[in-house]
């Protein structure tokens, strides 16, 4: 069993952590870090600290009446991507711990296909 970083635990619920397949467990937020572990292989499992944490990009659709996932964008280990139960109530949590200018939202579809195909001044 793995032991939490957080000495006090804000948020705990249900989440899918992607990553290549789906894994299913539970989504903890804390005063140290973001956690992820899964109900059925303990082995499995990731910690964030929040010191790590560059940037949280969040999905918004429908003017924010729809949000389906989020990510973490981390300083050395790469992106992860999330869904909880309540993403709102998560990233609200979230943004105790993580400064708003470091919490975005992703692109939409028109934006990032105006920003690949124009082209960029000399």
């Amino acid at each position: 069993m793995v032991k939490s970083i957080n000495t006090k635990v804000d948020l705990t619920v249900n989440g899918t952590w992607f990553r290549g397949m789906p894994s299913y467990g539970k989504v903890m937020i804390g005063d140290k870090a973001f956690e992820f572990y899964n109900e059925r292989n303990v082995t499995d499992f990731v910690q964030i600290p929040w010191e790590e944490v560059t940037y949280v990009v969040a999905d918004v659709h429908f003017h924010g009446k729809y949000i389906p996932r989020f990510e973490i964008r981390t300083r050395q280990n790469g992106n992860f991507i999330f869904v909880t139960k309540d993403v709102k109530r998560t990233l609200r949590v979230i943004r105790n711990y993580i400064p708003a200018q470091r919490m975005r939202k992703s692109l939409t579809l028109w934006q990032g296909l105006k920003q690949r195909f124009t082209r960029k001044s000399k």
